[in-house]
């Protein structure tokens, strides 16, 4: 027999306090150990004490100058369905001002009257539910006529809640904004709310699909200075991001390829393979023949053309990093500054077509990667900050490593006994042994190839293997770290949130502090170079400005902002203030359709009976 509603809400009630009382005390008991962790290794990995004298002159070695000018970007998106139209908006939104490094510590300046005078690029995009599928093709179809499959989604409030097309936006225009203010307004640190290893992961992933870009692309064959756009110009930019000092791209695993094409378009003759071999330090018959194996897939691909043994650059793609930087321009500028009726709309040739969620995924890495190169070429700090994050990479990937070689006295079965994330691991730790542990503090920083590095399988020292298809990502790219900023004045074991922070790698300072592997890969030997401050005592400049940076930025007047970065803070409330704007001028919008002599008929019919109904409903209730 059911039972009554009353009893019903008793027993809820019952099995949640004993249910959580239960995971709370379990993971309170579990966390403890993490003090045996700390004093075993992770004691050495935490660096504190951060200077900001040294932190001064780190500033006057990188700019030359004490005072230069930051700026911090978060976006926000929204969808709405107004009488049958969909419509999707995204934006980013920055706080610009000045820090100037002083012995006493960093003097930030805000620019005032955020709203007015902050920088910010947006796009509205309205399109009728019909033709969101052509648009975002995430969106599962809907079964042909007489059909109906329980995994579509057959209500149009549905295909607009499950569109992606906002939240592609959104993601463009941040990177478009930061990278504009690095050109335009030669900011020098730039403060991003996202981890940008795993921004530029999961671009690369999205755009990873080859076999169906001539279906979902419609920037493939779009001319640029008279010249198309082909399935070998998207693949070559996937992966150019290219650093001499820091050997990118590495000549190993999947960036062989765009390396040996790039060296080849950066001698300007003519070359043998030894000497393409002996330019890019491959060693080794395997390695050897696999260089050899791309090489000739290059030429019938046609990047580069063989004449006898000898390999020389095709002009076509010499120019091919030029024209799609300046796409990114153009088709920035028409989502986020031209005034036309639909900035989704591009024409090609003479027709206009709808640029879809895989362009915008497309333009996203391209512009992403255009950031990162002004970044190396005017020397700006880029910096991605993430406030909630479940990575274990630490604790399931660089501890493990680190220890297989020796570098630390890492017990693997003692980790691997505590089933949390790298986050919540750090928390613990700086709680139960917050009198060893002092506030600001950092974990030593390492590569974000860890994330993809695990202990050999065959477990042989100095050896490593991909965490996923025995793929490796791109080492001396980025440097991660966790920080924590802030704890009570009154209380030292109540503290602020432990932060994810990534940095784009500075080569002046960070080049020569390389840990060396090798991984079994295609067949052949290669070796892994990747970035490792071993533990604090090894000095690293860059950290300590940041870490002197960050801890200026806080605002413990401000609840939200204890031990997190007040320009962020700033922003994200400009981006939601946008964004409440935005749906006022939709609400408008909706009034001003149905009340149109020549739009209302057609409108009225084109709402979803859902709407009609909330429209008397609304109605009834004033």
């Amino acid at each position: 027999m059911a039972s009554l509603l009353s009893s019903q809400v008793k027993r809820f009630g019952s099995l949640l306090r004993f249910g959580a009382e239960e995971q709370v005390e379990e993971a309170r008991n579990r966390l403890e150990a993490t003090v045996g962790l700390y004093r075993d290794f992770v004691s050495s990995l935490i660096v504190s004490g951060f200077d900001a004298g040294r932190a001064l002159e780190t500033a006057k070695k990188i700019w030359s100058s004490s005072k230069v000018r930051y700026v911090a970007i978060d976006g926000s998106q929204d969808q709405k369905l107004v009488s049958g139209l969909a419509v999707f908006w995204g934006g980013a939104y920055a706080v610009m001002g000045t820090v100037e490094f002083t012995d006493r510590g960093p003097i930030v300046e805000y620019a005032t009257g955020f709203t007015e005078h902050s920088r910010g690029v947006s796009s509205c995009v309205p399109i009728y539910v019909d033709q969101v599928q052509a648009v975002d093709q995430s969106i599962l179809r809907v079964g042909q006529a007489g059909e109906s499959t329980t995994t579509s989604p057959l209500t149009e409030q549905a295909v607009v809640d499950n569109s992606t097309i906002a939240s592609w936006i959104m993601t463009f225009s941040e990177l478009y904004l930061a990278y504009r203010m690095v050109v335009e307004e030669d900011a020098k640190i730039v403060l991003l709310d996202r981890s940008l290893s795993a921004t530029l992961n999961s671009l690369t992933h999205d755009t990873s699909r080859r076999s169906r870009w001539a279906e979902e692309l419609t920037i493939l064959g779009l001319e640029v200075d008279g010249i198309p756009i082909d399935l070998n110009d998207l693949a070559y930019a996937r992966h150019h991001i290219v650093n001499e000092d820091l050997r990118l791209p590495p000549p190993r695993g999947d960036y062989l390829r765009y390396a040996l094409v790039l060296y080849i378009q950066r001698s300007g003759r003519a070359l043998s393979l030894q000497e393409i071999c002996e330019g890019l330090g491959i060693e080794g018959k395997d390695r050897i023949r696999r260089a050899e194996t791309y090489l000739e897939k290059s030429v019938r691909e046609g990047y580069i053309k063989k004449t006898g043994s000898l390999y020389e650059a095709v002009p076509r793609y010499i120019g091919t990093w030029y024209r799609i930087r300046k796409l990114v321009d153009m088709i920035g500028a028409q989502l986020f500054e031209d005034a036309i009726h639909n900035p989704m709309r591009i024409k090609k040739g003479e027709d206009y077509k709808w640029l879809t969620t895989r362009d915008i995924a497309f333009l996203s890495l391209f512009c992403f990667e255009a950031l990162i190169e002004e970044c190396w070429r005017r020397k700006v700090l880029l910096i991605g900050i993430t406030k909630d994050t479940t990575a274990t990479d630490f604790k399931a990937h660089l501890a493990p490593v680190c220890g297989n070689e020796g570098l630390w006295p890492v017990d693997a079965e003692g980790l691997r006994a505590i089933p949390s994330t790298d986050r919540m691991l750090l928390q613990a730790m700086s709680i139960f042994a917050y009198k060893d542990i002092p506030v600001p503090w950092s974990l030593i920083e390492y590569d974000t190839a860890f994330q993809t590095i695990v202990p050999d399988f065959k477990g042989r020292r100095g050896y490593v293997s991909g965490g996923r298809r025995n793929r490796i990502s791109r080492e001396r790219l980025f440097l991660k770290s966790y920080v924590q900023l802030d704890q009570s004045a009154s209380d030292p074991r109540f503290r602020s949130n432990v932060l994810l922070i990534d940095r784009l790698a500075f080569p002046e300072f960070d080049a020569n502090k390389i840990v060396r592997f090798k991984q079994e890969y295609g067949g052949a030997e290669e070796p892994i170079e990747a970035l490792l401050y071993p533990d604090r005592s090894v000095t690293n400049e860059v950290q300590n400005l940041i870490m002197v940076l960050l801890s200026s930025m806080g605002a413990r007047s401000i609840p939200e902002v204890f031990g997190h970065n007040k320009p962020l803070f700033i922003a994200d409330k400009i981006a939601k203030a946008q964004r409440r704007r935005f749906s006022g001028i939709i609400e408008g919008t909706a009034l001003w359709l149905m009340n149109s002599p020549r739009l209302r008929s057609f409108c009225f019919y084109m709402n979803t009976f859902r709407e009609r109904r909330e429209e008397v409903e609304h109605t009834r209730r004033r």
